[in-house]
């Protein structure tokens, strides 16, 4: 069984303004403290309103949605004892004039000296799921074909379409954030792991970035585990939704492992029709119609069954296909989070929209 772990970005809150509020290290202590979680599941992000929660690394799906279960709650118990809340937002909604302060630590403060008007809008939360990969090398190879479904991931994923109380036009603003940074979006295709491990060399010798932990592609190979990790998806509001995008990712992370054992040649994906499916998905979500893997547009529910049925086999072996196809019809159904902060927004104004947000980002 291939393993998996999810990380969760969270935003703290004001409980009736929805403002990000700087409370981070007093709700990590808080959790800390508590029986069900170790004190290391509970990281600090970039800004102070922020946290990051990090699963241990699971075998099936039930120990993943458990496992988020039980951090967010006792992440929302701690958030409450302190006077905020934890929502499961890609970007705030709502924030002050005034920045965010900075976490306190020595990457970030460089980063905030690197760019700081960047690191003061980077109100920003993502969902990242790691997949277990064999070695370095194979895993370059995953990457490669993982990159023309990754703008399909943005457009069900999305959930930051407001900013400033104001809605973008966008379904994901997170990613149009992510964009601006050096090295993001849509990862380059690779032709073998030394040609990786020299550009990426190349790119920590120009200063450009100043770690690893800057390439924020959209997927990457992961520096601290022997995985592949994708990033492009905004965090969910709802833990059983993120649940459903940890199988989806590593059923197509083993179908392009099984593949690229095989010998199947590596899609054909131009780097200029990716960013462009990418812009789109990240514009329009599940609303519009969406590009597919090989660059047509074609009805939302369309490219999706196009992904289910590639991955059908995967979910078959790990008996995710019931699991995981139900969501993706309700999601198909409802609409993305993205859709549902609108509705929240227009039909009852800030005040509705926050307890959709608090609400449901705990929600069993």
């Amino acid at each position: 069984m291939i393993t998996v772990g999810v990380e969760e970005e969270f935003f703290l809150v004001d409980p009736v303004t929805c403002l990000p509020v700087p409370l981070a290290d007093e709700v990590r202590a808080a959790a800390g403290l508590g029986p069900v979680v170790d004190a290391a599941e509970v990281q600090p992000e970039l800004l102070q309103s922020q946290v990051e929660v990090a699963t241990p690394v699971c075998r099936d799906l039930d120990e993943v949605g458990g496992h988020l279960l039980r951090l967010r709650h006792a992440l929302g118990t701690a958030a409450e004892k302190n006077g905020c809340r934890i929502v499961a937002a890609g970007t705030a909604p709502f924030r002050e004039a005034a920045p965010v302060p900075v976490t306190e630590s020595a990457r970030y403060l460089a980063m905030r000296a690197q760019a700081p008007q960047l690191v003061a809008e980077q109100l920003v939360n993502g969902m990242h799921v790691h997949v277990g990969v064999p070695d370095r090398a194979t895993a370059v190879g995953v990457l490669n074909r993982l990159r023309p479904w990754l703008p399909v991931l943005v457009a069900m994923s999305a959930n930051s379409p407001l900013w400033d109380g104001h809605d973008t036009g966008f379904a994901s603003w997170r990613t149009v954030i992510f964009g601006r940074w050096p090295v993001a979006g849509p990862p380059p295709h690779f032709a073998h792991l030394d040609d990786h491990d020299s550009r990426v060399r190349t790119l920590l010798d120009s200063g450009a970035i100043t770690d690893t932990g800057q390439l924020y592609w959209q997927a990457r190979l992961s520096d601290r585990y022997p995985t592949v990790e994708v990033r492009c998806m905004d965090v969910q509001l709802r833990a059983d939704t993120a649940v459903m995008f940890a199988g989806m990712v590593r059923a197509l992370v083993a179908t392009s492992l099984r593949d690229e054992l095989s010998g199947t040649p590596s899609p054909a994906c131009p780097a200029e029709r990716l960013q462009a499916a990418n812009w789109y998905a990240a514009r329009h979500g599940l609303s519009d119609l969406l590009m597919d893997p090989q660059g047509r547009c074609r009805r939302a529910g369309d490219v999706l069954c196009l992904l289910l049925d590639a991955v059908t086999p995967a979910l078959e072996e790990t008996g995710d296909t019931r699991a995981v196809t139900s969501l993706v019809h309700r999601l198909l159904q409802e609409g993305t989070p993205a859709d549902r902060q609108r509705r929240a927004l227009l039909e009852g104004g800030p005040a509705v929209l926050t307890d959709l947000l608090i609400t449901e980002t705990v929600a069993p």
